[in-house]
């Protein structure tokens, strides 16, 4: 019996354990490397958004998905200025922001969805 619970324990590990320790030579626990409850909150709203433009995107046209797509990273992970999407696609960068403006910051109905 003793046996069986040993065995039932021997791969449960605390936060507070010591896992290591760093370049100076402090001890390090798994509560040091996990990270804090605010980073993971923020990755789930970046996800939750992302998700929510990805379904908004769906009913654009192209040109106004691939905008869209680059200004906010979505395609590369990379935030490109207005400018320089206006630069890549031979139009004027007032034309790349007024597309930005109207599909997001406007309410406009297509096909039951509001953007935003």
């Amino acid at each position: 019996m003793h046996f069986r619970s040993i065995k039932k324990t021997r791969f449960e590990h605390h936060l507070y354990d010591p896992i290591g320790s760093d370049k100076e030579g402090n001890e390090l626990s798994l509560m040091d490397v996990i990270p804090s409850d605010e980073l993971v909150l923020e990755e789930v709203e970046d996800r939750m958004e992302k998700q929510k433009l990805y379904e908004k995107l769906a009913y654009l046209n192209q040109r106004e998905n691939l905008i869209l797509k680059l200004r906010y990273g979505l395609t590369d992970g990379v935030r490109h200025t207005q400018r320089e999407i206006a630069k890549y696609l031979g139009i004027s960068r007032s034309y790349v922001s007024r597309i930005e403006k109207n599909r997001f910051q406007t309410a406009t109905y297509s096909n039951g969805v509001v953007f935003k």
